[in-house]
Parts: structure tokens; C-alpha cells; sequence
């Protein structure tokens, strides 16, 4: 049976970027149903959601990923997987941890199959709900496709910051451009907040400093990188080099780039459009 998030007070700083979630990018309707999934550490913001869910009065199911297996997940229980092959919308609101990623892509194996409205708000945080998710996705739209227009042009771009970084990378005209600006189709998922142009690059090379975070479970693990940035140094679309003052963030990166033959290889290229972000 789903579960019925049930909590006393919902925190009103939530509800904008919720509102926007539902009714902006997912744009549920009456008449249709949507899935949930979430997990202890995001209740209150999948409870938010639920609560904007309830006021249109769409039909809907939430899961609590720890009342259905033990995490980190092996697989994605398969009672949330029918329940979601189900439903027309969904979002997955919850953390990711070590060793999760397949079960993540069953659930985006479902979305594509059923060709579901999906919005993929994995390590979703309360600040991101006040920041990124309240932005005007109409706009970041607009913004996307002028963008996306002149990339398609392009050859080489080469991105260099005052913090070191010095990136080149070539493309192909074989290879499309999409964006994600946060408005879901049934066509394509998104992770929400959405706001990004993306493709996968022909050739990259050079150096490149994050200073921001890094993704999955080594996000919500070492947050801002700020006073200790990781820097990566590309050859021919592999990852040649690692440094960082940070000795653990440099062992869990390197593991996680060294999980099969292709982890250290740059498969995207992507270019932020979401002007909500600080």
C-alpha cells in the first residue's frame, strides 16, 4: 500500500517552489494521476508536494522508500515501479547514497517506457526549494531556446574561470543539442530545478576546477567545494588526472570515476540556464 505523508505543519517557505514543481514544469491536471517517491530525509518536501497535489485533486501515491527495503537500495522495490508504470506524472524527491544509481535507472527505465512526465528532484534540498525551484521556468524556457539556437552552431567552446579552470570543447553536428529548462514533456524527462542546454561532446580537453559540487551522493557528503576544490584534468574525453586538498573527496571521486570503462570518460557537455541559482 502507498504511504500518506502526514505532517502537522507544512513549511510555507516550501509551497512556492512546490507550486512551481506541480503546476509549472509537471502542469498536472484534474484528471490525471502522479507518483511519488521519496525518502525519510526529504519528507517534508515531498509532503510540500503532496499538498499542492491535493489541492488540484489529482489521484496520486507516495512511497517511503524505507518502508518497502533496506538503503542504500539494491533495486528499486517493484511495488513502486508498477505503482509508477501506472501514472502519467512522477517525481522522485529523495537522496541519493553510495551504490544506488541502478536503482535510480529503473525508475527512469519505467519513465521512458510509459513516456511519463517525470521530475527527477534527486538530493533535493530545502535551500534548492527556495532557490532554483522558484524561479520563472517560462522564462528560463525562453532563455534555453535563444541559447540552444546559437550552440547548435557551434564548433568549440572554451570556458575559462579566475579559479583555474582552462576547458576546450569540440562538437559535432551529428551530435544533438537538448535543454531541460524545467518545462516536462512527455517526451523528456527533466531534473528539477530544471535551467540547462546539454549535449555530449565530440572532444574535450584542459582543466577543469569545481569549486561548486560534485554529483550524486558525493554532493550531499562534502557539499561546497569552495575552500577546497577538486580539479580534473581531461585528455581526448578521459579524465587523466586528479587533485584536491580534500584526501577522502579525492579517494571517493576517483572510486566513483573508476566503477567501469566508461566512468572517467566526459559524456556531456552542459551550460546552466536557470538564472534563480546563486
Amino acid at each position: 500500500m502507498p504511504d500518506r505523508l502526514t505532517i502537522d505543519t507544512i513549511d510555507a517557505e516550501l509551497l512556492p517552489g512546490a507550486r512551481n514543481a506541480v503546476r509549472v514544469c509537471l502542469q498536472l491536471q484534474l484528471d490525471e494521476r502522479i507518483t511519488i517517491i521519496t525518502d525519510q530525509a526529504t519528507c517534508e518536501i515531498a509532503a510540500a508536494l503532496q499538498a499542492e497535489v491535493d489541492e488540484i485533486g489529482s489521484e496520486h501515491a507516495v512511497f517511503l522508500i524505507e518502508n518497502y527495503a533496506h538503503r542504500p537500495l539494491t533495486a528499486m522495490p517493484q511495488v513502486i515501479l508498477e505503482d509508477l508504470a501506472q501514472s502519467q506524472v512522477s517525481i522522485f524527491c529523495a537522496q541519493s547514497q553510495r551504490g544506488e544509481l541502478g536503482s535510480r535507472m529503473q525508475v527512469s527505465d519505467v519513465v521512458n517506457k510509459k513516456h511519463i512526465r517525470h521530475g527527477h528532484m534527486v538530493n533535493i534540498t530545502r535551500q534548492i526549494m527556495m532557490e532554483g525551484m522558484r524561479a520563472d521556468f517560462k522564462a528560463v524556457d525562453v532563455l534555453s531556446q535563444r541559447l540552444i539556437e546559437r550552440a547548435r552552431h557551434a564548433e568549440r567552446i572554451v570556458c575559462r574561470t579566475p579559479h583555474g579552470t582552462d576547458f576546450e570543447a569540440e562538437f559535432s553536428p551529428k551530435l544533438k543539442w537538448l535543454k531541460t529548462s524545467g518545462i516536462i514533456t512527455r517526451e523528456k524527462w527533466g531534473n528539477l530545478p530544471g535551467g540547462e542546454i546539454f549535449t555530449a561532446p565530440a572532444n574535450t580537453n584542459g582543466r577543469f576546477v569545481v569549486d561548486g559540487v560534485v554529483g550524486d551522493y558525493l554532493c550531499r557528503k562534502y557539499g561546497d567545494l569552495h575552500d577546497a576544490p577538486l580539479t580534473i584534468e581531461v585528455k581526448n574525453n578521459r579524465i587523466v588526472d586528479l587533485s584536491c586538498d580534500h584526501k577522502e573527496l579525492l579517494k571517493d571521486f576517483r572510486a566513483y570515476t573508476s566503477t567501469d570503462e566508461n566512468s572517467n570518460r566526459v559524456g556531456e557537455f552542459a551550460i546552466g540556464t536557470n538564472t534563480a541559482c546563486t
